[in-house]
């Protein structure tokens, strides 16, 4: 009998970015970042638990990441929207990097995603909006 995570947050980025993108689109000069929202809104998907971070996007949604948070050695998170979303960097002991963007109740999430990794990646994290 397995132990079941417990779900902190499971879908995709805020829907906020892709209406802010899709109405800069009328600009010709930010047509790239629309389409990256529409990319992101389509494809990517986060699922946040106690034990780990997944993250599929890729073309398709094909590519899968997925990080334990004993793997972690800080969290960055930048509010965007006005603070109705943000982006999220977690840096891993390794250096790789894993950047979870446009990410619904991100303040939420990083206050609970602090909670389990290591003493010293919550040290290198700070607070909130570093």
């Amino acid at each position: 009998m397995g132990v079941r995570e417990e779900v902190y947050y499971e879908g995709g980025p805020h829907i906020g970015d892709l209406i802010l993108n899709g109405l800069l689109a009328f600009t010709v000069v930010c047509i790239p970042l629309t389409i990256g929202a529409i990319v992101r809104a389509i494809w990517l998907r986060y699922r946040i638990t106690d034990r780990r971070i997944s993250v599929t996007g890729g073309w398709m949604g094909r590519d899968r990441t997925d990080i334990i948070y004993k793997e972690v050695a800080k969290i960055v998170t930048v509010p965007r929207g006005l603070g109705a979303w943000g982006d999220m960097v977690v840096t891993l002991k390794d250096g790789s990097r894993l950047e979870l963007r446009a990410l619904p109740k991100f303040r939420q999430l990083y206050e609970q995603m602090l909670e389990k990794v290591s003493a010293k990646a919550k040290a290198a994290s700070g607070g909130l909006g570093r």
